[in-house]
């Protein structure tokens, strides 16, 4: 994909700041790939997922983002959504196709990163839509012990009715 333009640095800073407007105007235009990514690997997607700007999301998809693209760090748009918690964003992106499996270059997924910030809907959403409970660090961090450590109880009923385990050795 392009290198970084002043065209795409606008896009990047339209998603940054939920500015459909501008977001538009710089798509439409042709001058901005919509897979456009910073030296980092971020995508416009990415950033507006972030963000939880839910609108420039959806514009971004439906001019063909690539929901699933990874940045260099292996983090993706619904990782980005879970990790902040915006559960409308993370349902949008799963109606496209996102996928749980993707990892960070800690382990981290998109269920761990949410129960690490105590987001206790997104969790909800995201075990709904296949994510794997007993997903782990690298370093052997469970989605419980995440939980705990941060002292999220919601997180952890959650977790403990859809059935993880709670004395799951770290490996």
């Amino acid at each position: 994909h392009q290198k970084e333009t002043p065209l795409a640095n606008a896009a990047f800073w339209a998603a940054r700041k939920g500015n459909l407007a501008l977001l538009q105007l710089l798509l439409n235009s042709g001058r901005v790939d919509v897979d456009c990514k910073d030296s980092l690997g971020t995508t416009a997607l990415m950033v507006a997922s972030y963000y939880g700007h839910i609108d420039c999301v959806r514009e971004l998809v439906l001019q063909g983002a690539d929901i699933n693209l990874q940045r260099e760090s292996g983090a993706t748009p619904l990782f980005f959504a879970a990790q902040q918690g915006h559960n409308d964003v993370v349902k949008f992106l799963f109606s496209f196709g996102a996928s749980t499996e993707f990892k960070n270059k800690d382990g981290g997924t998109a269920l761990l990163a949410a129960c690490q910030y105590g987001h206790a809907k997104v969790v909800e959403t995201l075990l709904k839509h296949g994510a794997n409970i007993h997903d782990q660090l690298y370093d052997g961090a469970s989605a419980i012990f995440l939980a705990a450590q941060g002292g999220y109880l919601d997180v952890i009923r959650l977790l403990l009715s859809s059935g993880a385990k709670v004395n799951q050795p770290r490996q």
